[in-house]
Parts: C-alpha cells; sequence; structure tokens
C-alpha cells in the first residue's frame, strides 16, 4: 500500500469569514504602533470566495475511511503550503499528518484579546510540481546580515520595500508572506478525517522543512522584485559573538526592515541570550558568550546526535498537535523569539507570537541561521546525523507560491540538499564547536549536602518511580535509574542515551521555561556553561482549547563521560523553573537508549 504523507482531500472551500477591520485584525496592538505594524492593521484582504466540487469527504462515511486511511480511487490535495488547490489521483493509502487546505478558516491559536485573524492565503487552481533550477545557474550565498556591505544593503532594502508596496491580496506581498506563517502555525487548517484536529508545522519533524521551503520562495521572491535572481537572504548570526546582537540593518527606523514592535531594551549592541528567561536577568559580556557558546555545543553537538533528538517526534495522522521539539526549536529558536518580541506588548508581538512573527522582517534571517544550522549538522562526527529516511518524512508535502506567482508542489524529500535547491551560505566560524563545558568544581558545603548556603536547605531528592506527576512550582530533584551502565565506545556510537520528560502539561498560553540538570551538587545556580546543563524545554506562546502536553527529550551519552557518571547506577535529575513557575506540571522523568 502506497504512503502518501501530508495529503488534503478536496472539498468544500468553508465561506471565508469578512476582512477584519484594523482593531479586529490585531487588537492586542498598541495605537502607538507605526510603521510595519501600522501596515499589517491597514490591509483587507479580498479572497476569491468560491466551492470547488469535490469527490472526497463528502459525508461522514468518507470521512471515517479517511481516518481509517482506506480509500477509494479519487481526487486528493497534497499540500500545506501557502496555496489550497490541487489533485493528484491516490488508490489506496495511509496517511501521515492530512491536511484540508479546502477548509482554511480564521487562525484558531490565537492569544487571549486577539480574534477574527485571516490569514488564508489568495485561491489558486492551477498547480504544479517543483523542479529543481538549472546547475547552470550560480549558487545564491546566504551572508551573515552583520557583515553586509552599503551595495547589498540597499538592494535588500529596494526588495522590502517593493514586497511592502504590493496589494495584500498579491501572493507576493510582505502581507501574504508573513500571514503564511499565521495560517500554518496558529492551525487554520483542519487535519483530514479528524476535524476536531489542527495542523501546526512546529513540535515535531516537521519544523524544518516547512521554514527551509518558506524562506526558499520568499527568497526567490525578493530577488525576482528586484530583477536579481542571485539575490541571498541574509541570516541572523546568532551563533556567533559578532553576529548575536540584532543586525545594524534591521535596527535603522527609516528601513523598511524594521519592527516597531520589538523589545526596545534589547537594541544593538546587545547581545542575543540564547538561553534567555523573561524572568532571569540575562548574563553580559564574557559570561554571555561562553553562555551562548555552551548553548549552540550542547544543542548542536552534545544533545542531538540522532534525527529525533535533531528535528523533532514525528508526526501522523490523528496525533495531537504537540508531538515533540528538536533540540534547535526548542533554544535557541524559541529563545530569539521571545528576546526579539516586545514584552510591551499584551502577548510579546510580533516576533514573540506565531501568528505574528512573520510580520517582522527580521523573522526570515531568523530562520535563516536555524535552516544554516540543519547543514551544519549533517556535517559534524557521529554515524547518525543523517536526515529521517522515513517515507511519511520524504513525502510529506507542502503548496508554496514561487516568484511567478505559480502554485507549486514541494516535497520534504527535495530540500535536504540546500545546493540542490540552488543556495549555500557562507562560511563562517563556529566558536561554539570548540566550547564542550566542563564540570563545575565542588564546593565544600555550608549548610548541609548539596545546598545553595548555610541560610537553605537542601532540595530533598526523591524517587523518580513515585515522585510524579508534580507540579513545577519549586525546584524537583529525582533519582533515575539508567537502563544500563558502562556502557563501550561502539555501544555508544550505535546508540544514544536520553533522558525523556514526559507529561510535560501546561496552558498553552503561557510562556514556560525550566533547566535540567544532572548530578549538580548545590541548587543548579550556574547555568549552561557547566557540563552538569542538560538542556532546557521552553515554548513559543500559542492559545489552544486544552492543556498541552508535549515532552522533552536529551541526548546525554557525552554529558555523562564530562561528569565521569558513566558506571552510574542512577542519576540525580535536577528540573528549575525559570518562567512560569507553578503553571507546569511534570509526568515522569525516565532514561532510555535509543538508536
Amino acid at each position: 500500500m502506497a504512503s502518501f504523507p501530508l495529503p488534503t482531500t478536496v472539498g468544500h472551500l468553508s465561506k471565508n469569514p469578512s476582512p477584519p477591520s484594523a482593531a479586529s485584525f490585531s487588537s492586542s496592538t498598541s495605537t502607538t504602533t507605526t510603521s510595519n505594524s501600522q501596515f499589517f492593521l491597514n490591509q483587507k484582504r479580498s479572497h476569491a470566495k468560491k466551492f470547488l466540487s469535490c469527490r472526497a469527504a463528502k459525508d461522514s462515511a468518507d470521512k471515517e475511511a479517511l481516518s481509517d486511511g482506506k480509500f477509494d480511487r479519487r481526487d486528493i490535495l497534497v499540500g500545506l503550503g501557502a496555496g489550497l488547490y490541487g489533485t493528484t489521483a491516490v488508490s489506496g493509502a495511509a496517511f501521515a499528518a492530512p491536511i484540508d487546505v479546502t477548509k482554511c478558516g480564521e487562525a484558531t491559536t490565537l492569544p487571549t484579546g486577539v480574534t477574527k485573524i485571516d490569514c488564508c492565503p489568495p485561491p489558486n487552481p492551477d498547480i504544479i510540481d517543483f523542479t529543481f533550477p538549472s546547475k547552470t545557474q550560480p549558487l545564491r550565498i546566504r551572508p551573515p546580515a552583520h557583515t553586509l556591505d552599503a551595495k547589498y544593503v540597499a538592494k535588500f532594502k529596494k526588495a522590502m520595500q517593493l514586497m511592502r508596496d504590493l496589494p495584500s491580496d498579491d501572493p507576493h506581498s510582505f502581507a501574504q508572506q508573513a500571514a503564511i506563517h499565521c495560517a500554518y502555525c496558529d492551525s487554520s487548517y483542519q487535519m483530514v478525517g479528524f476535524p476536531n484536529k489542527k495542523i501546526d508545522v512546529h513540535f515535531s519533524w516537521l519544523f524544518f522543512p516547512f521554514h527551509r521551503w518558506y524562506l526558499y520562495f520568499y527568497e526567490k521572491i525578493l530577488g525576482k522584485l528586484i530583477d536579481d535572481p542571485t539575490f541571498g537572504l541574509p541570516f541572523w548570526n546568532w551563533d556567533s559573538p559578532a553576529g548575536a546582537p540584532i543586525p545594524s540593518i534591521f535596527a535603522d527606523t527609516s528601513s523598511p526592515l524594521y519592527d516597531v514592535l520589538r523589545d526596545a531594551s534589547h537594541q544593538p549592541p546587545l547581545m542575543a541570550d540564547l538561553n534567555y528567561s523573561s524572568s532571569v536577568a540575562s548574563l553580559t559580556g564574557d559570561e554571555l558568550i561562553k553562555s551562548n557558546n555552551t548553548v549552540m555545543y550542547n544543542q548542536m553537538v552534545s544533545s542531538a546526535k540522532t534525527p529525533e533528538l535533531f528535528f523533532g517526534k514525528p508526526y501522523r495522522a490523528g496525533d495531537d498537535q504537540i508531538k515533540g521539539q528538536g533540540a534547535i526549536e526548542n533554544i535557541p529558536h524559541t529563545q530569539i523569539h521571545i528576546w526579539t518580541g516586545d514584552p510591551n506588548q499584551p502577548n510579546g508581538e510580533d516576533m514573540g507570537r506565531f501568528y505574528s512573527a512573520g510580520r517582522d522582517p527580521i523573522f526570515y534571517s531568523h530562520h535563516a541561521n536555524v535552516d544554516r544550522m540543519w547543514n551544519i549538522w549533517k556535517t559534524l562526527p557521529g554515524k547518525n546525523r543523517k536526515d529521517f529516511t522515513d517515507t511519511d518524512y520524504l513525502d510529506s508535502a507542502f503548496l508554496f507560491y514561487d516568484e511567478n506567482k505559480q502554485l507549486v508542489r514541494v516535497k520534504v524529500r527535495d530540500c535536504l540538499d540546500t545546493k540542490k535547491l540552488g543556495y549555500d551560505y557562507k562560511e563562517v566560524p563556529l566558536p561554539w564547536l570548540k566550547s564542550r563545558p566542563v564540570r563545575k568544581a565542588k564546593k565544600a558545603s555550608k549548610g548541609g549536602a548539596g545546598s545553595a548556603n548555610a541560610a537553605e536547605a537542601p532540595t530533598p531528592i526523591e524517587d523518580a518511580s513515585t515522585a510524579f506527576p508534580k507540579v513545577l512550582d519549586k525546584i524537583i530533584k529525582v533519582n533515575v535509574p539508567r537502563p544500563k551502565k558502562s556502557r563501550t565506545q561502539e555501544e555508544k556510537e550505535d546508540e544514544e542515551e536520553i533522558l525523556e520528560i514526559d507529561g510535560i502539561e501546561y496552558d498553552g498560553d503561557e510562556y514556560i521555561k525550566f533547566d535540567v540538570y544532572i548530578n549538580d551538587e548545590d541548587e543548579v545556580q550556574s547555568g549552561p556553561a557547566n557540563a552538569e546543563f542538560a538542556g532546557a524545554f521552553s515554548n513559543v506562546p500559542f492559545k489552544v482549547s486544552k492543556k498541552v502536553k508535549t515532552n522533552l527529550s536529551l541526548g546525554i551519552t557525552e554529558l555523562l563521560e564530562d561528569l565521569g557518571a558513566d558506571d552510574d547506577e542512577g542519576l540525580v535529575v535536577a528540573i528549575v523553573p525559570r518562567t512560569g513557575t507553578g503553571k507546569v506540571t511534570i509526568g515522569s522523568v525516565k532514561i532510555k537508549i535509543s538508536s
């Protein structure tokens, strides 16, 4: 039986709501917003309303067949991207995460106070399959944004201004480009056969490929607008101390690259904090550089040695929306979103929320660096640093408008090699690659074993098998047994030891962050610069009708070597709330061995 991930049945197009007023389009933004924000507030969209004839999912019986993965030969849609319609014939199929893109309506995971946003793209009945660009065309090289010369900056500004000036219903307009992220990250679309389930491209293996294709067409459109097919989108080089501040091209208030809805206290030359928590003061100077470098080492090298750890959990038909983030999506991707967004807005707009993130031009350069991490990760040592080979992943499909306003169907399998797509990244130093953290020096205890100071009692260590579920309203320390100790080097290369924190449950509208430490002896007050730091959990908030329930997976094989804990029967795991204390519940903590 053939497997067709992420298809869409052809059905009647749900009636789009009336175009929102300026107030309802973003009722959470302040009345003082100007520039880019005012641009979006003033836009009205004129989507055509039409019905499509259908032969699939016409009634409840069809829906049952869809949910069972059983199909007669009938036309279906395949796609997830910024477009709507296209058909292909299928005989018998099992689907990964099918999306009914004919039923695009209001975004449904908007923050409190933000209502009636129509993020749906203009309809188009014509669709073509993606073909690779000619090999005779020179590679588009994406440069670090903080190194651009005046000529490049002028081209970039011109392209962005032209994009902003287009009518809002033009597929190339900045309004439409921003709306792509809103539609597919704020649950505008239903899952075929599961009408109560909505689709989100985050928190799973869809995160990297969706955003790669998204940027691919965004970059091509910018190049088309200035008649320069060699134009490469600059990346925000936040993994390097020199590139960590917001690049100056985005800080010019007179530029079309500027967005007023950013944190005024995080402007250049301040460096981004890659382990940022809104309730904990950021480090500065050399301490911040060291922290950032070790965060990158941890997320790219030591804790993400398998595809699932790096890309995220598989996402298939019938699955709940929140599966499990990969290392980079979790941190520092989320930290950059939260650090950049304006905390004076009710929901941290623009970058601080999925529905509004695409309205800030820096979003695309941020994600260009995220995309760059995918390329780099596959070049690092380790036999398991490979793309998924699961056909449900490789055949997952998206739809985007290309630079010629043609609706194009793309597949994940076609975006694994950026050079085949016609672009690459300028090579720059990777200071974090040699920033392996070291074990923290033991301190003499003054107030009892494991206490931070004489005034505090040590956090009690509980048994992980009986401690949960537990509200994370203070530090939790548990003793977790290991399934196997004293593994050989060959075993370590073949299989990764993974710390699993399951049943992480919270209100999606809340920003949650907690850090995780292993065998830390002084109440884990240090940070990611030390080997005891195993990783962290964080989220870009989005509102859902019920509690979010997800998990966190951290590779710990190398960490245990650094701690000299290879022969330990069990580990002391500490979970430290940073933001959202008391607003998250932990279901269980365990250790497993996984290839």
